[in-house]
């Protein structure tokens, strides 16, 4: 076709242009699906990150250089291939690879031959669409304009679709087949348009290719939930009695009837275990607790499974706590489901969620109960007795201490090991800065900081940073057979060291299952060299040195 003959506008440009929007939108969904699968599988989500983008960028260079050996009279047959083969590759893509993570010891080859292969197809997609749109468009770089235009603002719905949809209401398997269901959709207008312009050799090939594609998509996106549970079942001992995907994480909680063990997973890290959850909570909270001269203040960050919520409110005299967890499905999950609230003690039970004011960080006067079961009440006739004010504030707990206003009494820092950069924020030197001004001048900061045995250059680090922050630390640990050797940060402001009579003396007076006063002494104290080291780094947010130490040089005698 001439440039005199091709029209200034014409609906076959249109639709191409509309096919590239949609695909650019599919493609960059698309390559976040396969990154956060990397990072739930194999960990460490920057590292993750970055190589499958960079491994599907490079693929996709691939991809453009292959699409010269397409014949001009294959291409609109060839991108409706493409298609389907992006819509059957990015919807089973999830699936599947779950499934090698369950059975085989090779799944990280799986996950990363989809990366290629969904890295290819989508590096064909831009120049056989550019290809085949140079026939309805006057001049090249009009062409040129029009596509890519619609690919880079496609790729920006596709972020936000992302980010503020799938991610927040499916889980990544379910997420995976609604994208496949668009660009079998895309095949689907291409194949039928073009068919009526009879620029699509006619092939019964190609129409049963489609049809059955589409039977494929509709079937996966049916039985996705029920694989996924399926296919999550072979990574944990014990039978899942709930699985969730929430904006933030991946919740499993697993039972065993013959011992009654309850555990929780995070992104398949073990979290609690119902045996021998009571050695972590009571070492964590109950010597900061014991020892702080005044507790009637107290806040806890992270703890969303509520047991340290439990173990703040057997101290009668404390009046008001504040738990801050950054997901509202996990302290709801802890408040309702019938294992944890067991586990927790109902600790939620009188618990009020403080909503966010006008975007501030600040206690409004919205409030809502998370639970109202009336058997959690003191019955009638019963001696009155006094309950902390408990208010919970799912923010993230950076921004908290941030804006927050007032002092705390105490501090119980109960977040999840370092292993993600946005978790690693958490362990640096201007989060305990934060918090350092958000804790009272005589007040005690307890910190959990993985393990001093099998991960001891992240423990020592951690202690490090606090003392560059400002506190005087004293390092304990204890034995938790789910964990091993665990350990924690007691940190108070800098000159202010726990008198060693006042640890001596240490008598703990309320019920515990575990932690005795002797116990805590005990915990005080190491073998030869466990805390010596030649590293003097400290984490901070710029160069998050912790990331490292714990993702590559911890754990080493697993």
């Amino acid at each position: 076709m001439s440039d005199t003959q091709r029209p200034a506008f014409n609906f076959a440009s249109a639709l191409l242009c509309a096919c590239m929007f949609a695909s650019g939108a599919c493609g960059i969904i698309l390559e976040y699906i396969q990154a956060s699968l990397a990072s739930m599988i194999l960990g460490n989500a920057f590292e993750q990150w970055a190589m499958v983008i960079g491994l599907m960028m490079f693929w996709m260079g691939f991809g453009s250089l292959i699409q010269a050996r397409i014949p001009k009279g294959k291409l609109i047959a060839t991108f409706v291939l493409i298609e389907i083969a992006l819509a059957l590759a990015g919807g089973y893509s999830p699936t599947l690879t779950y499934l090698s993570y369950g059975y085989t010891s090779h799944y990280s080859l799986v996950l990363y031959l989809f990366v290629s292969l969904i890295g290819i197809l989508i590096g064909l997609e831009i120049p056989v669409i550019i290809r085949i749109n140079n026939d309805f468009s006057r001049e090249l770089s009009t062409n040129l304009g029009n596509i890519l235009s619609a690919d880079y603002i496609g790729s920006l719905a596709g972020a936000l679709i992302y980010v503020f949809l799938l991610l927040r209401f499916f889980p990544i398997t379910e997420a995976a087949f609604l994208t496949a269901g668009m660009n079998f959709s895309l095949a689907l207008v291409t194949f039928v348009y073009f068919s009526r312009k009879r620029l699509i050799p006619k092939s019964p090939w190609l129409a049963l290719v489609m049809l059955l594609t589409c039977g494929a998509v509709i079937y996966g996106y049916m039985n996705n939930r029920d694989w996924q549970i399926q296919n999550e079942q072979p990574l944990y001992d014990d039978p899942i009695v709930y699985s969730k995907t929430s904006q933030y994480q991946h919740i499993v909680i697993t039972h065993y009837p013959p011992l009654d063990e309850t555990r929780l997973f995070l992104n398949g890290n073990l979290q609690l275990c119902s045996t021998d959850e009571a050695r972590y909570h009571e070492s964590l909270v109950i010597p900061a607790m014991t020892l702080s001269p005044s507790r009637q203040r107290v806040l806890i960050l992270g703890g969303g499974d509520g047991a340290a919520l439990r173990e703040v409110l057997k101290f009668k005299d404390v009046k008001e706590v504040m738990l801050v967890d950054l997901d509202p499905a996990m302290t709801q999950l802890a408040a309702t489901h019938p294992l944890l609230a067991r586990i927790n003690g109902n600790a939620f039970a009188d618990a009020r969620v403080v909503h966010l004011a006008g975007g501030a960080v600040s206690p409004g006067p919205d409030r809502q109960i998370y639970q109202t079961d009336k058997a959690l009440r003191p019955e009638k006739n019963t001696k009155s007795v006094h309950l902390a004010e408990v208010s919970v504030m799912n923010v993230d707990a950076d921004r908290f201490l941030a804006e927050a206003k007032g002092v705390w009494d105490v501090i119980i820092v109960d977040m999840p090991d370092p292993s993600t950069p946005e978790l690693t924020k958490l362990y640096s030197r201007e989060f305990y800065l934060k918090a350092r001004d958000r804790l009272s001048a005589a007040g005690i900061m307890a910190i959990q900081a993985t393990s001093p045995y099998l991960a001891r250059e992240s423990f020592l680090c951690i202690g490090r940073t606090l003392s560059s922050a400002g506190f005087s630390v004293t390092p304990y640990h204890e034995n938790v057979p789910s964990f091993g050797d665990w350990g924690w940060y007691l940190a108070v402001h800098r000159g202010r060291h726990l008198p060693g009579s006042r640890i001596r003396d240490l008598t703990i007076d309320v019920p515990t299952r575990f932690l005795t006063s002797d116990g805590f002494k005990r915990q005080l104290i190491f073998g030869k060299d466990m805390l010596v080291t030649r590293r003097k780094e400290i984490n901070t947010i710029l160069f998050p040195v912790l990331l490292s130490l714990y993702n590559h040089e911890s754990w080493l005698l697993e």
